[in-house]
């Protein structure tokens, strides 16, 4: 039993070695441990208040993110709506100005189609009194071969005009 039990000389022995140790330890290696574990401590503290600053950040930055997105979303819904009325309105004025450039043109070929006709009525009376005068001529010496009958016709028409 005496490998199992300890000797008093060795049980000093390490008490007093454990205690120079210890000792020691504390007096220079003790407050460096401890400072390096407070420096990671804030260290790991200050880490997860910025994880925290920097999360609260992304909501506040998504929910704006949204709204931007929301407002861009009305504001092409807008630009989108605008342009419709826009096109529909240059649409309506295009049409309003081909059918009054369409009415001026029909007035100008009825207006030209009236004057053609006019022309062609007065043609066919110049003509048409051309042939009667004609034709007058003709009657007129089968008629008035004579020159009493001729005398007489000249005398009545002098009297009428009188």
């Amino acid at each position: 039993m005496q490998l199992v039990t300890p000797a008093i000389g060795l049980v000093f022995w390490m008490i007093l070695t454990f205690s120079m140790v210890l000792v020691i330890l504390k007096k220079y290696a003790w407050n460096p441990i401890l400072s390096s574990i407070r420096e990671r401590e804030k260290t790991i503290e200050d880490s997860l208040l910025l994880a925290e600053k920097t999360q609260a950040d992304m909501i506040r930055f998504q929910g704006e993110n949204e709204s931007l997105l929301a407002e861009a979303r009305k504001e092409r819904d807008l630009m989108l709506k605008e342009s419709r009325e826009m096109r529909d309105k240059i649409i309506g004025d295009a049409k309003t100005i081909a059918d009054e450039e369409a009415k001026k043109l029909i007035n100008r070929a009825q207006d030209e189609i009236e004057k053609q006709k006019a022309a062609a009525i007065d043609e066919l009376k110049r003509e048409v009194s051309v042939f009667s005068v004609q034709i007058a001529e003709k009657l007129m010496q089968q008629h008035l071969e004579n020159n009493d009958a001729q005398k007489a016709i000249i005398e009545k028409q002098l009297s009428q005009l009188n």
